[in-house]
């Protein structure tokens, strides 16, 4: 059958279908069964509500609108939002930031497309590090870049061996993911020291820039009373993407930014072309609406007692079970390893339950699968069952 979508994107529609499928195949079973019947723990789409704070801004604005408050502003986005988000990156980091080194963005995924149409020329390399959020190759695709993917140890860390040797005169990004979807590992302030020291050490070697960029959608979702480690006291040349949809529990209103360190080479150059590329990618600029909410709301979250809770809820379930899990310190996913090499076959086998998770290939690392527990507890204590099942017929050592 003649097509006219380009092979470019046909391959990236095969490799990147993995949630969208397993999306579909959930509506199926739901149309079957019911929705109380069937357990989708395959998206990271937060049932939770946003806290009561959102709803007393929204209110505000839309009983006393501002005038021209739907407009457009300039593509950076509203001084008085850029203004809140720098003081509250100054009071997280203790580095000091202006609202001239933050861009308002569509979601984090709108700010790293712009900061790698900023960054990359064709054929400039991008190190993504085992397992990665699907979508990273695919952004990095988006702008004429190589996804190059170094592996991580048992625990999901960097190899700090394997990175260093990845590093070539190519290399333009590092683009790491803490808390981490698909993991949930949260890299620590050594981790982070020594990724800026060979940064740094490699930059001086090959006489080139390289660009540590650092996705934070899930910034404050961390457990266990842990602070979230500061990328940016570890290279210069560090750029934050950051999200609203998580800590906000905002993820369909699309609204994020972009942080460049204050030291970083060539500030004004990058934050023109990031102002630039939010333009003519078509993002023109965040959502007029949600600036002004947020602008209020920098230092509000939802409740992270009520997702760690989930999580322990998980993890204490899964290991009694038999599965092996590391276990997750931030965000709302977990990635067990599959009790058999095929994880598509096993998460095949989940589905005769009802049960909808994500096999590991969709994020790098075959042999694994994910779990978003981001849903309610009912979900979770369902999926239970086809859990231990599974367990039962590839003979985990334990099925209680």
């Amino acid at each position: 059958m003649e097509t006219y979508i380009s092979e470019r994107v046909k391959k990236g529609m095969v490799m990147g279908s993995w949630i969208r499928r397993m999306f579909e195949e959930g509506n199926v079973l739901k149309q079957q069964y019911g929705d109380e019947k069937v357990f989708d723990l395959s998206i990271g789409n937060p049932v939770v509500e946003p806290p009561p704070q959102f709803y007393r801004e929204l209110k505000k604005l839309v009983n006393k609108p501002v005038p021209g408050m739907h407009r457009y502003m300039e593509n950076a986005g509203y001084r008085e939002t850029r203004e809140a988000v720098a003081e509250q990156m100054t009071g997280e980091t203790g580095i000091k930031f202006r609202a001239g080194e933050i861009v308002m963005t569509c979601g984090a995924a709108g700010a790293l497309n712009v900061i790698l149409k900023t960054l990359l020329n064709p054929g400039e390399e991008v190190i993504v590090f085992t397992p990665y959020f699907l979508e990273f190759c695919n952004y990095v695709d988006n702008h004429n870049g190589v996804c190059t993917a170094v592996p991580t140890d048992e625990n999901f860390l960097p190899r700090l061996d394997a990175f260093e040797s990845a590093i070539t005169a190519r290399t333009k990004v590092v683009l790491i993911n803490t808390p981490n979807n698909p993991t949930g590992v949260v890299y620590d302030e050594k981790l982070l020291h020594d990724l800026g020291e060979i940064l740094s050490k490699k930059e001086a070697e090959l006489g080139t820039r390289i660009f540590l960029v650092s996705d934070e959608a899930y910034r404050r979702l961390i457990y266990d009373g842990q602070k979230f480690p500061a990328v940016l006291h570890h290279h210069n040349q560090t750029i934050v993407a950051a999200s609203h949809s998580k800590d906000l529990a905002l993820p369909g209103e699309r609204i994020g930014y972009i942080a460049i360190h204050p030291d970083c080479a060539s500030k004004e150059e990058l934050l023109n072309g990031f102002i630039f590329c939010n333009r003519t990618l078509g993002f023109v600029n965040a959502p007029a609406l949600m600036q002004r909410v947020v602008a209020r709301l920098q230092g509000v979250s939802v409740s992270i007692a009520d997702y760690q809770e989930k999580r322990d809820f998980l993890y204490h379930h899964l290991c009694v079970m038999g599965y092996s899990v590391v276990k997750p310190q931030g965000a709302f996913y977990m990635f067990p390893k599959s009790p058999i090499p095929d994880e598509i076959e096993f998460v095949r086998e989940l589905q005769k339950w009802r049960v909808l998770t994500v096999p590991g290939v969709a994020f790098g690392q075959a042999g694994y699968f994910r779990l978003s527990y981001c849903v309610t507890d009912k979900t979770l204590e369902g999926a239970l069952q086809g859990f231990r099942k599974a367990a039962e017929k590839f003979g985990l050592g334990r099925v209680g």
